[in-house]
């Protein structure tokens, strides 16, 4: 199992558990993810993070329990793991931007069995770090369909279904 954490700092000797900046409401016995914590997302998913950190997106995908009529109505004849819709107004800064993509030792992070997401309350030492310089690429190899809307907020009806969604740095979104 490999996990990667995603920054656009290059200087990063080891990650120290912090609380999430904005908290989320989370299921009774889960309020313990908004705090001190170090998160890494498994290989299959990191394409989730191939984004600029504050860039708003939405992620999805049909799952096992997707209905034919949801895959039917949403994804179609997609051969892409993932769709990622982001505004207009990120595309520069995708195009252009790049990150550091730090490996972590996963014998101190707990699975959360949602979406590739692992945790660790410990100082996490990274084992490797490399530079991903060509965001539209490497979300091309990770067999992501990229999604360019006016506003995210014209996606409502994604979460009526029963597809994954995830909408990461949402707050950043245009209103």
């Amino acid at each position: 199992m490999r996990l990667f954490h995603f920054s656009e700092d290059p200087s990063i000797e080891r990650f120290v558990p912090r609380s999430v900046r904005v908290p989320s409401e989370r299921p009774p016995g889960r309020e313990w993810l908004n705090g001190p914590l170090v998160w890494a997302i498994e290989d299959a998913y990191q394409a989730m993070y191939l984004f600029p950190r504050e860039c708003p997106r939405v992620l999805y995908w049909p799952t096992a329990a997707t209905t034919d009529a949801d895959r039917d109505r949403w994804w179609g004849h997609r051969t892409a793991r993932f769709v990622a819709a982001v505004e207009w107004a990120w595309v520069d800064r995708l195009a252009t931007g790049s990150l550091m993509r730090y490996e972590m030792p996963a014998s101190s992070f707990v699975d959360l069995e949602d979406a590739g997401m692992w945790v660790s309350a410990s100082v996490v030492t990274p084992v490797a770090v490399e530079r991903v310089a060509n965001l539209p690429r490497a979300l091309r190899e990770q067999g992501v369909e990229l999604l360019v809307v006016e506003r995210l907020s014209e996606l409502p009806e994604l979460r009526k279904t029963t597809l994954h969604v995830s909408s990461i740095r949402m707050r950043n979104a245009q209103r």
